[in-house]
């Protein structure tokens, strides 16, 4: 029956959402479930499927766990260094009160490229509560731009945790990831943060001028560093990622490399370019302002624990992936979905919306779709800038509607001092309309590549 692979996937789906959300399983064991369920019964041998699960989860891990951990500490080094304020205040300073909805927004785009998101939304909390003093607007004017700016970052940009996992599974081009997931997303922060603020505006229910304090307490360090020393941090790897990708395309055919050619390769691979940031991070923002090496390494080191998490989810989704391709039920699903004629990129942002909106995790989301997509892809053969637009179909999908079982949601409400529906009224339809604005737009790329 033609119709079987997409009964076993939805089956699946289903099962994922039972185990994470009435039995409260967490995602890792949840998938890692589903995973070894889905290939028993499929027919695969106890053995192959244990193959699978040791394919899957090192396969992944391999390239996720070295991206996420050297990202995580550059973004602890950028933090403690006092850069995202370095960040914020200069471009705000550049743009001026009139202009600092725009500003806010580019600050969450770049603050959230090192830095998680919630992590720096806490931290740049007091910037919107020192706007807000300074001209008596409702603290959500500032704050949706912000959030936008961030919330495009944490789905669309790596080396943040998301789009490297979704990337690796695809095995789509860093490079090419971030150009689209910049050309996708700003526009996408636009519309979902000063555009919709101008709505927002309008309804006196948002109009409060209630100023809430934050239980977050902001450290300021004694010797912070400087605007152009916080940029460098973060662009050095990605200009190093985007410079490999240019490269490999001006290659075409030729197997022939020079000298040039080869180093600029090696160091936009994202391990070497994300360890020399690391590098030059660990130096210019702590060594040469006189950071203690131990006071780094333990700042560097606590960086890591709220990446495990994300690793081992990512390293499940491998896992889900594999069994797929190993029982070729993906293979199945892509005849499916070929004789039925739907886009590969409608069902990536399809499914990745549906677990998103069912179980609230933007990553689970784009894992789990992720895995359902990759057998897919290659039995059709994408490559190249496809398989991109694909990571930012999902990363779209896994960013809509943002609700009550999200944590982001309640992240929201409790600092911005919003009860559920203001929260659902500002944030929810901020992550919805940017999903759907870069998703639109990754359409309308998908029609060049």
């Amino acid at each position: 029956m033609p119709t079987l692979p997409l009964i076993a996937t939805s089956i699946s789906i289903v099962a994922l959402l039972f185990l994470v959300l009435r039995v409260k399983l967490p995602a890792f064991i949840a998938l890692l479930l589903v995973s070894l369920g889905f290939g028993i019964s499929v027919g695969m041998t106890p053995d192959d499927v244990i193959n699978a699960v040791k394919d899957g989860m090192g396969g992944t891990l391999g390239f996720v766990a070295v991206v996420v951990g050297l990202g995580a500490m550059m973004g602890a080094l950028l933090e403690q260094s006092g850069g995202v304020q370095a960040i914020s205040s200069t471009i705000l300073k550049r743009f001026g009160i009139e202009k600092s909805q725009l500003a806010l927004g580019l600050i969450g785009f770049l603050v959230a490229i090192p830095v998680f998101f919630d992590i720096a939304f806490i931290i740049l909390m007091p910037v919107l509560l020192g706007l807000q003093k300074k001209t008596q607007k409702p603290l959500i004017y500032f704050a949706m731009p912000l959030l936008a700016g961030l919330a495009v970052t944490h789905s669309f940009i790596p080396p943040t945790p998301g789009p490297i996992a979704v990337a690796d599974i695809l095995n789509a081009d860093l490079g090419w990831v971030i150009l689209f997931g910049a050309l996708a997303g700003l526009p996408a922060a636009f519309v979902g943060g000063p555009l919709l603020t101008k709505h927002l505006m309008s309804q006196d229910v948002f109009n409060t001028h209630a100023i809430h304090e934050t239980e977050h307490e902001i450290v300021e360090p004694e010797n912070p560093i400087s605007f152009s020393a916080a940029m460098l941090a973060i662009l050095l790897p990605l200009a190093l990622i985007l410079a490999a990708t240019l490269t490999k395309m001006q290659l075409g055919d030729t197997e022939t490399l020079s000298p040039t050619q080869q180093i600029i390769l090696f160091l936009g691979h994202p391990f070497i370019s994300l360890l020399l940031g690391c590098l030059v991070s660990w130096y210019a923002l702590g060594i040469r302002r006189g950071v203690p090496a131990d006071g780094l390494m333990q700042a560097m080191t606590k960086a890591l624990e709220p990446a495990g998490i994300v690793v081992l989810v990512t390293g499940a989704g491998g896992v889900f992936k594999q069994i797929l391709v190993t029982s070729g039920a993906g293979a199945d699903l892509a005849a499916v979905l070929q004789s039925n004629s739907m886009p590969i990129i409608g069902f990536a942002f399809l499914v990745a919306a549906i677990v998103r909106v069912a179980q609230g995790s933007a990553t689970v989301a784009m894992i789990t779709a992720a895995g359902l997509t990759a057998p897919v892809a290659e039995t059709i053969g994408l490559a190249g800038p496809a398989l991109a637009l694909l990571v930012i179909a999902i990363a779209a999908g896994a960013t809509v509607i943002s609700h009550v079982n999200d944590s982001g949601f309640w992240l929201v409400s409790r600092y911005l001092n919003l009860d559920e529906n203001q929260t659902l009224r500002s944030w929810t339809i901020s992550t919805t309309l940017i999903g759907f604005t870069a998703f639109a737009i990754t359409c309308i790329l998908w029609m060049f590549v």
